[in-house]
């Protein structure tokens, strides 16, 4: 049964002096409500959590546990979130692309993403059309606007479409391609099978609007699991260890997707940055291996 929310408002100068109870060291008192203000303590009380004595419902902190220590979850966090939306972004534009150029190649058709006869099913691909048309008339991109004004088709070209539609979409798009060719030329440019490449599709979107809506991932338990290759045409990782639903797991696919969108990135020396300048952070916390960085996958 559901029941009214009965706790009350706190302020900053409130929470301070309960998490002083609790147990939590602050330096400067002024300065931690400087940051509840601007950050929040709902957002925040995530990097306090692991720092709670167990049973955790008892809200005990752990003896010598510091406001500081609070903000280095936090800060990194930020980081790795940073880091994370830049290589997604490399790959989300290679996927937009390569999949407009190879459906224009196997079809030999400019406008096959808005035409039904190359979908599976017919529902699914209605409400694409649906999604694609809205997102045609709301869109100010000057090669929209130029197409819409000059030309007389319904729809501009797929290499425009995919530009102004979202990850989650083009990952609809592809999942209904009632080409098995396709399918597996698209995917085969990866080095994946069409089952796993539209599953991680989904995995990597869905981390892509968390590290864009700020939510926390470096302790988080994802509720999406990830199918597992069971053969890969590039450096992939034995995951008889690794806990899928952990962010390492989500790392090694973006290291595996860049192997193929970008061969010379640097993301493994950009983690391995990341970590050394935050030596206090928990990495099996994260889902990391003991030997991670040993992987072929990460060399």
């Amino acid at each position: 049964m559901r029941a009214s929310f009965a706790k009350p408002y706190s302020s900053p100068e409130q929470i301070v002096q309960i998490l002083k109870q609790r147990g939590m060291l602050m330096d400067d008192e002024r300065k931690v409500e400087n940051y509840l203000m601007n950050i929040g303590y709902h957002r925040l009380s995530a990097y306090i959590y692991p720092f709670y004595k167990s049973p955790k419902s008892d809200l005990q902190l752990k003896e010598g546990t510091t406001f500081e220590q609070v903000l280095v979850l936090y800060r990194f966090d930020k980081k790795l979130r940073i880091l994370l939306f830049n290589e997604i972004e490399k790959i989300e534009v290679a996927i937009r692309s390569v999949l407009a150029n190879i459906g224009c190649q196997e079809f030999g058709d400019k406008y096959w993403i808005t035409k039904a006869d190359y979908f599976a099913n017919a529902e699914k691909f209605n409400q694409t059309l649906a999604v694609i048309e809205k997102e045609l008339t709301s869109s100010k991109e000057d090669y929209i606007e130029d197409f819409r004004h000059n030309y007389v088709e319904n729809y501009p070209p797929a290499w425009m479409i995919t530009e102004v539609l979202s990850f989650g979409n083009l990952n609809y798009i592809y999942s209904n391609i009632a080409s098995n060719k396709l399918m597996k030329g698209i995917a085969n440019y990866f080095g994946l099978k069409p089952q796993v490449f539209t599953s991680w599709l989904t995995v990597l979107a869905n981390l892509r609007n968390m590290c864009c809506h700020h939510a926390r991932i470096w302790n988080r338990d994802f509720m999406l699991n990830p199918a597992e290759p069971r053969k890969t045409s590039n450096a992939w990782i034995d995951t008889s260890q690794i806990d899928k639903k952990r962010i390492f797991y989500r790392l090694c696919i973006i290291r595996y997707f860049l192997s193929s969108v970008s061969p010379k990135n640097n993301f493994n020396e950009k983690i391995v940055d990341l970590l050394a300048r935050f030596p206090s952070i928990d990495i099996t916390a994260m889902g990391f291996c003991r030997n991670w960085a040993d992987e072929e996958l990460w060399y």
